[in-house]
């Protein structure tokens, strides 16, 4: 510990003294915990410490990484973190806290959640992830001490999420030991036969290296080029995933080895890429230009391979050495060398773009494993690169089409979307590009707009997002249609009318789980293809059984039981099988009126519902839940009648029809209007409360006579 106190005055000597502040502070926290190993847990926060020492992190950094697991592991509060040692340390220490203290329902919804919330956090601040990798790296270390199931589960997770994502951010150290690592507990005997193999001609292959670096020495020498030359065996694990991907051995992989050359301009990479050219072979199709084109992270690079007159294959690299900084470094190079740099300046914010994009899309996704799926496929994917005819270039998940451009591009330009040319050919929308594509998007002002079946195509969440933006914003009133008829047909497949197990209190839970404000947001939501008939249905039907376990279910024998004796008033107005005895409710779906053909359905948990014989939700219902109802004559009760009116769109429409209502002494309990610009028709969904059906058909009567109605109906 002393000497890592040392290394940190020497790096840090104008904020040492908050520094070993924090150590004191998390040693005193940590004290008495043990690590799996039998070692003091303080030991943990050090190595982590001294990794981002060493990769030259601000002092901030630092200090929050001695305190990163006193919320989680520690009885220290979040409000005494903030009382010592200010905002933006407690900001970056909850960012790497996991939600332990919440109830998920499985493991894996609870590894989503924990993500969803770092990502979060990393969108205010990226140094929450590097004091995460760094705390993952160290763990990976020491994963020896663990049980094989938790080895397993952890390398998994790291090999998933941990290791793209450092890639991503271009932190190679980080990615090449995490993913070693990790594949020595996922395929152990693979990782063991990789590094025999790599070991047994190691001192053959270093020799040959040793060969190749002193010609290129010798030619930058002879081109009057400044520079350096340095050779480097790739890692084990991206030699196996070549091994798996091309189904080969690791003898006929060609660049086992790679030879990097670091020179001072973008003009001498190019000059030696044509030197190195002449002096060996390149094999077709083994250059790539990401100085041209460079990655997502921000690598630049040329890579060639190249072959030897003695047959030996080998990569070159070739980079400049602020290329190389930001190749061995990544998004770290940002604060190496830079105290006081934050994780939210805007030469860093330009550099991640893509989180930016995950985290806008992630607004229109519900759940966070849809949540982490969006971002495996946006963040960890590989890439490919597309021109359009302008040349102008494009990064794009592995997987996108046509679509997922013109969406990048702008959202207009995907709105209005007919079409597109891959390499000047007409070809579908759902069309994989391929690296190299020259891709023309067809537009037309007269597009109808997307297709649901958009969604289908798109890969990317950012093409998803925008697709469902426009039809939540253009196509309200069809969205509520078409998502509450697609409820209701899923409800029929699994066996339940939706006007049944959809009462009041889980409408009211599954609103306030998605932040939404009425029934008709809801089904729009599904109608646009923001939720899925399986999400919401799933949470009505779990909904419906907690109630019904908390109520006594009646039964078809239950009902043919009861003893038939003179009735009192039925405080519903409707007696089933003749008795008053029984808890009643009106049908939403169809609302039946004193005067209707009625039939009672017994519910599971909530008593028997009243419908309308010809209600088309009848037709789907159990027939041995099914039973004898009638109005009871004595009844004085008051009943919802829901009136469509259709009429032609004109001034004054609805005051006329609410003056006909008032006429006829009725109330109004709900008004719903909406207008068909292109068929110039209005149609109005207005719910009276009437006592008989004599009432309501006078109404349509008087409603019918209004200057412009053409229908009105039930």
């Amino acid at each position: 510990m002393d000497d890592l106190l040392v290394k940190l005055r020497k790096i840090y000597p104008a904020n040492y003294a908050e520094i070993k502040k924090a150590h004191d502070f998390a040693e005193e926290a940590h004290r008495g915990q043990k690590r799996s190993s039998g070692e003091d847990y303080f030991i943990h926060p050090c190595a982590v410490v001294e990794i981002l020492a060493d990769f030259g992190f601000d002092s901030s950094t630092v200090i929050a990484a001695f305190l990163h697991d006193v919320l989680e592991d520690t009885s220290v509060t979040y409000e005494q973190l903030r009382e010592e040692f200010g905002d933006e340390i407690c900001e970056l220490v909850d960012g790497v806290t996991k939600l332990d203290k919440l109830q998920f329902v499985n493991r894996e919804e609870a590894q989503a959640e924990n993500f969803r919330k770092i990502f979060f956090a990393m969108a205010k601040d990226l140094r929450v992830i590097i004091i995460k990798l760094a705390d993952r790296l160290h763990n990976m270390r020491s994963l020896q001490y663990l049980p094989p199931e938790k080895q397993q589960r952890i390398s998994k997770e790291t090999l998933d999420i941990y290791a793209p994502l450092a890639g991503r951010l271009g932190i190679s150290f980080f990615k090449c030991e995490l993913e070693d690592l990790a594949m020595k507990y996922l395929y152990p005997s693979e990782y063991k036969y990789i590094k025999e193999s790599v070991d047994r001609k190691k001192s053959e292959r270093q020799g040959f290296l040793n060969v190749i670096c002193k010609q290129i020495e010798e030619k930058l020498k002879e081109m009057g080029i400044h520079g350096e030359v340095n050779g480097r065996p790739k890692h084990f694990y991206s030699i196996f995933k070549k091994m798996h991907n091309l189904h080969i051995d690791i003898d006929q992989i060609y660049d086992l080895l790679a030879v990097r050359i670091i020179v001072d301009s973008v003009k001498d990479c190019y000059t030696m890429l044509g030197e190195i050219h002449t002096m060996w072979k390149p094999m077709p199709g083994r250059f790539k230009d990401y100085i041209a084109m460079p990655k997502a992270n921000n690598y630049q690079s040329l890579h060639t391979t190249v072959v030897t007159p003695y047959n030996e294959t080998f990569e070159i690299q070739i980079r400049t050495y602020e290329m190389h900084r930001i190749a061995e470094y990544g998004i770290a190079a940002h604060w190496k060398y830079k105290e006081g740099t934050t994780g939210k300046d805007s030469e860093l914010d330009s550099k991640v773009r893509w989180l930016r994009e995950v985290m806008d899309a992630q607004k229109d996704i519900d759940g966070a494993k849809e949540f982490m799926d969006a971002v495996k496929i946006n963040v960890f994917d590989d890439e490919v690169f597309v021109f359009t005819p302008k040349g102008d270039v494009f990064d794009l998940p592995v997987g996108s089409t046509p679509l997922d451009l013109a969406y990048k591009i702008h959202s207009a330009i995907g709105n209005k979307c007919i079409g597109a040319k891959i390499n000047k050919r007409m070809v579908p929308l759902s069309t994989k590009l391929s690296n190299g594509d020259i891709v023309e998007i067809i537009t037309s002002n007269s597009s109808k707009g997307p297709s649901l079946d958009w969604l289908k195509y798109v890969h990317t969440a950012s093409a998803r997002s925008k697709i469902r933006a426009y039809f939540k914003k253009e196509k309200k009133e069809e969205n509520i249609e078409r998502g509450k008829d697609m409820l209701e047909k899923e409800a029929k497949r699994r066996g339940y009318a939706l006007g049944e197990i959809f009462t009041p209190d889980i409408l009211e839970s599954i609103l306030q789980r998605h932040a939404m404000s009425s029934e008709e947001d809801l089904y729009a939501a599904v109608g646009y293809g923001g939720l899925t008939t399986a999400q919401v249905l799933t949470k009505i039907i779990e909904g419906f059984k907690k109630e019904d376990n908390t109520k006594k279910e009646i039964t078809p024998d239950m009902v043919s039981t009861v003893e038939q004796k003179p009735h009192k008033h039925s405080k519903s107005g409707v007696l089933i099988n003749g008795n008053a005895n029984f808890t009643v409710r009106m049908a939403q779906c169809c609302s039946p009126v004193p005067g209707d053909e009625i039939v009672g359905y017994i519910s599971r948990g909530r008593g028997v519902s009243v419908h309308r014989k010809d209600c088309p939700n009848v037709k789907g219902m159990e027939e041995e839940r099914l039973i004898q109802a009638s109005w009871d004559s004595d009844g004085d009760e008051s009943f919802n009648a829901t009136l469509i009116i259709v009429s032609d769109n004109r001034s004054g429409l609805l005051a006329s029809v609410t003056a006909q209502i008032a006429n006829a002494h009725l109330g109004i309990v709900g008004v719903n209007a909406r207008v068909d610009e292109k068929l110039g028709l209005a149609e109005i969904s207005v719910t009276v409360q009437i006592k008989k059906a004599s009432e309501l058909e006078d109404l349509v009567k008087k409603i019918k006579t209004v200057p412009g109605v053409l229908d009105v109906k039930r």
